[in-house]
C-alpha cells in the first residue's frame, strides 16, 4: 500500500521537463539563503535602535518597491528576455543586501530598501515567464506547483538559519543573502547557457496584435481577487498570530507547529492534487480552492482548542493549494509569448499591493471592530471571490 502511494507521489513529478527542475533549483537555494526581509524588523529596532514605528515605515517602503519590481521585471522580461532579468535582478540584487548592512542613517536605508525590493521583486515575473516557456502549457500546472515547492521548501530552511545567525550577529544575515543570491545567479547562467541568455522571450508582432492585459476584462477581474485572496492570506503574518495568542492562547512554538502543517501538507499534497486535477476546468476548481482559502480563517472563532486550530489550517491550506498554482498556469496560459512577461509581473504586482495594504486594513479592523467581526468580514468576502472566479469561467465561455 505504502509502495503504491509512493509510486503516485513520484508519477506526479514525472513528465515535467529538465529546464523545469533546474530552474526550480535556482529559487531553492535563492529562497535558502532570503532571510534578511524575516528579521529586518528586529535588526532595526534590536540593533540600530530604531523604533518600532519607523521600522514599520521601512518595511511599507520594502513592499512599495515590490510593487514597481513587479512593472519593472514584467516590462523587461519582455524587451530583454526572461534569464537576463533574473540574473541581473538576483546578482545585483546580492551585492544590495551586503551593502545593506553597512548603512546606519534612515534616509539611505529607505532609499536603498526600494531600490534593492524593486530589483528583488523583478525576478518573479521573470521566473515565472521563462518557467511558462520551458512547459508546455498543459504542464504549466504543475511547473508551477513544482516551484512553489522550491519556494517553500526554502523559506522552511531559511528562517531557520537566520535565527542562529541572528544570536551570532545580524550582519551575518546580510552576507548569507547577498552571497546565495549571487550564487544562484550563477547558477542560472551555468543551468540555461548562451542560447537562452541571447533568447528574448518576447515575439516581436505588430502592436495591433497584442494582446494589452489592461483591456482584458477577465484578467482584471482575476487581478482583484488575487487582491482579494492575498490580503486574506497574508494575514499569517499579522492578525492570524495574534489571535491565536491572545484568543487561542498559543506559545510561539505551537504557532510555529500549525505553520509546519501548513508547510507540510504543500510538500505532500500539492503535486499530487495538482497533477490529478490538471485536465478539469481551472476557474470551477480556484473557486472552491477560495472559498476553502478563506473559511479556513472564517472557522476560527468557533473553538479555542489547539485541534481546531490545526483543522482551520488544515482547510486553508487545502485552499491554498488548489487556488495559487492553478491561477498562475491559468496566467501564464492566457497570455502569449510577445506579452507573458508583463502579465506575469501585474500577476506579482496584485499579489505585492496586497502584501503593502492588507496589513494595515485587517489589523485596523482588527482593533476597531473586533477579531470576530474581521473573520466573518473573510467569510463573506470569500463568498464573493468564489463566486468571481465562476463569473470569469462564464465570461470565457461566451
Amino acid at each position: 500500500m505504502s509502495g503504491k502511494l509512493i509510486s503516485r507521489y513520484l508519477g506526479a513529478y514525472r513528465g515535467l521537463p529538465k529546464k523545469a527542475w533546474l530552474l526550480s533549483f535556482v529559487v531553492l537555494i535563492n529562497r535558502s539563503g532570503s532571510i534578511v526581509l524575516f528579521f529586518l524588523t528586529l535588526y532595526l529596532t534590536n540593533v540600530l535602535n530604531y523604533s518600532v514605528s519607523e521600522a514599520g515605515k521601512i518595511i511599507t517602503i520594502y513592499g512599495a518597491g515590490t510593487l514597481s519590481g513587479a512593472f519593472l521585471g514584467g516590462w523587461l522580461t519582455d524587451k530583454i528576455g526572461s534569464v537576463k532579468v533574473q540574473f541581473l535582478s538576483l546578482f545585483i540584487a546580492g551585492w544590495g543586501y551586503i551593502f545593506l548592512s553597512f548603512l546606519k542613517e534612515p534616509i539611505f536605508i529607505s532609499v536603498t530598501v526600494f531600490i534593492l525590493a524593486t530589483i528583488a521583486e523583478s525576478f518573479r515575473p521573470a521566473n515565472s515567464a521563462l518557467l511558462s516557456e520551458v512547459c508546455a502549457p498543459e504542464l504549466r500546472t504543475r511547473g508551477f506547483a513544482l516551484n512553489r515547492l522550491a519556494i517553500n521548501l526554502g523559506v522552511s530552511i531559511g528562517p531557520a538559519i537566520g535565527g542562529f545567525l541572528a544570536t551570532v550577529n545580524y550582519k551575518y544575515l546580510f552576507w548569507v543573502d547577498g552571497l546565495t543570491c549571487i550564487g544562484a545567479s550563477f547558477l542560472l547562467l551555468l543551468f540555461f547557457g548562451k542560447k537562452e541568455w541571447r533568447k528574448i522571450t518576447a515575439v516581436h508582432v505588430s502592436s495591433d496584435s497584442v494582446k494589452k492585459w489592461w483591456s482584458d476584462g477577465p484578467f482584471i477581474l482575476l487581478l482583484f481577487l488575487m487582491l482579494l485572496m492575498g490580503i486574506n492570506f497574508l494575514q499569517i503574518f499579522n492578525t492570524w498570530p495574534l489571535y491565536l495568542e491572545e484568543y487561542y492562547h498559543l506559545p510561539e512554538d505551537k504557532i510555529g507547529l500549525l505553520l509546519a502543517v501548513n508547510a507540510i501538507m504543500i510538500v505532500l499534497l500539492e503535486m499530487p492534487l495538482v497533477h490529478r486535477i490538471e485536465s478539469f476546468q481551472p476557474l470551477k476548481i480556484m473557486a472552491a480552492g477560495a472559498f476553502l482559502l478563506f473559511s479556513g480563517f472564517a472557522l476560527l472563532p468557533l473553538n479555542s482548542a489547539f485541534s481546531w486550530a490545526v483543522l482551520t489550517v488544515i482547510i486553508w491550506s487545502a485552499g491554498e493549494i488548489l487556488v495559487f498554482p492553478l491561477l498562475a498556469g491559468f496566467i501564464a496560459n492566457r497570455a502569449d509569448d510577445s506579452n507573458r512577461g508583463k502579465y506575469m509581473g501585474m500577476f506579482s504586482f496584485s499579489f505585492g499591493f496586497a502584501f503593502t495594504i492588507g496589513p494595515a486594513i485587517t489589523t485596523s479592523i482588527y482593533e476597531s471592530f473586533g477579531p470576530d467581526t474581521l473573520w466573518l468580514i473573510g467569510g463573506l468576502t470569500g463568498i464573493f471571490v468564489s463566486a468571481g472566479f465562476l463569473i470569469v469561467e462564464k465570461w470565457i465561455r461566451e
